[in-house]
């Protein structure tokens, strides 16, 4: 069993006991809609041809440990939005990842920046918590997500006003990705299987579809270290869109970081 598989198995367990502890009527109570204020952000950055940078909120990872000491999630969030990040990603899986959900609450509470809740979305229940945490997207990963369910969190994104990202890793799973419409999709440069990553992913799965793609909101995911990085993907794509978390957090100074990324 991989660390997705296992990952997958403990999250169906925690969607079963927060099922219990706070019902879905409940929390529907405390929804509002969030007019895809993700995907509204992105397209301003475009628009201005300015780098979209989704900086990533992440404490640790199953590859890598305990990627912060003194980790504070808003402290963090300040230093991203001080130094023009177009979103903020926020990772919520509390065994591997060790995040948190009240992340998202906490963040939204304070800074009004759109919100990518990134977690591993197994039910359209999760969908409505995130909702009601405060985020405006979610993530749903294609390797581990059924035809089925992908419909059923599509839907229920659609319903609340909320942005998806639809991860893809590889050419198969563009595939899937393409037969559904809207949403963002975002190409992931981490190989799932050893976990090297690659910006070359994003540019062979994109030229594969390229023609399919043209009217799609993309982001490339992970591996980006300055900026000869972005201006590879966007000179090869056209992409405009970088999630970048790893680079971000375990910098000595964020604020170098980003101009390393920008200027």
């Amino acid at each position: 069993m991989n660390i997705l598989e296992k990952i997958i198995i403990d999250k169906k367990k925690e969607v079963k006991n927060d099922k219990l502890k706070f019902p879905i009527n409940e929390l529907k109570k405390k929804i509002s809609q969030k007019n895809n204020f993700f995907s509204r952000r992105l397209k301003e950055y475009e628009k201005k041809n300015t780098p979209a940078i989704i900086a990533e909120i992440k404490k640790a990872s199953p590859s890598k440990g305990i990627l912060i000491d003194n980790f504070n999630h808003l402290n963090i969030a300040q230093e991203y939005i001080s130094n023009n990040a177009a979103c903020l990603s926020v990772l919520t899986e509390k065994k591997y990842f060790l995040g948190s959900k009240v992340f998202v609450k906490d963040i939204k509470e304070k800074f009004n920046i759109p919100i990518l809740n990134k977690d591993f979305f197994i039910d359209p229940y999760q969908v409505f918590e995130a909702n009601k945490n405060g985020a405006d997207c979610i993530l749903i990963i294609i390797n581990s997500t059924g035809g089925n369910l992908i419909k059923d969190l599509i839907s229920t994104s659609n319903e609340l006003g909320m942005d998806f990202i639809l991860e893809v890793h590889n050419e198969k799973e563009m595939e899937v990705a393409l037969n559904f419409s809207g949403g963002i999709i975002g190409i992931n440069n981490r190989n799932l299987e050893n976990f090297t990553v690659s910006l070359d992913n994003t540019i062979r799965i994109f030229r594969e579809f390229e023609s399919s793609l043209k009217n799609k909101l993309l982001i490339s995911e992970s591996g980006f270290k300055d900026k000869n990085d972005i201006a590879k993907i966007k000179n090869e794509t056209g992409i405009n869109n970088y999630l970048i978390g790893e680079s971000l957090v375990k910098s000595n100074s964020i604020k170098e970081c980003f101009e390393k990324f920008l200027k």
